[in-house]
């Protein structure tokens, strides 16, 4: 697999999940069934994505990327979408965490560059 190919479905995979975890929220608790139905559908896709990608990236690798992205975007969905606060110290650890997917990344001898 292309290493254009492995971040094109790791991003999906993120996405997905990002999309799975705001819709949590809009299926209260899954009494909504559209909310429900497509909260489910957006982490098969996510989870099938990372069954993908783990054939050629070592899974440590794919999880450091796809949980601390999906958590830094999940924080801004919840800042934007739900207005829900981010204080400084939430803001400097969600900026340790992308340091520390970057160097992941970077450092990584098993993603080709």
């Amino acid at each position: 697999m292309t290493t254009i190919l492995t971040y094109f479905l790791l991003l999906g995979a993120i996405l997905s999940e990002v999309v799975g975890t705001s819709l949590l929220k809009a299926s209260q608790q899954f009494t909504r069934l559209v909310p429900a139905v497509l909260t489910i559908v957006a982490y098969a896709a996510s989870f099938y994505l990372l069954s993908v990608i783990v054939r050629t990236v070592p899974v440590g690798i794919v999880y450091a990327i796809w949980s601390g992205m999906g958590i830094v975007l999940i924080s801004l969905v919840g800042w934007v979408v739900y207005r829900q606060a981010l204080d400084i110290s939430t803001m400097i650890g969600l900026g340790l965490i992308v340091a520390g997917v970057i160097v992941v990344n970077l450092s990584s001898s098993n993603i080709r560059h």
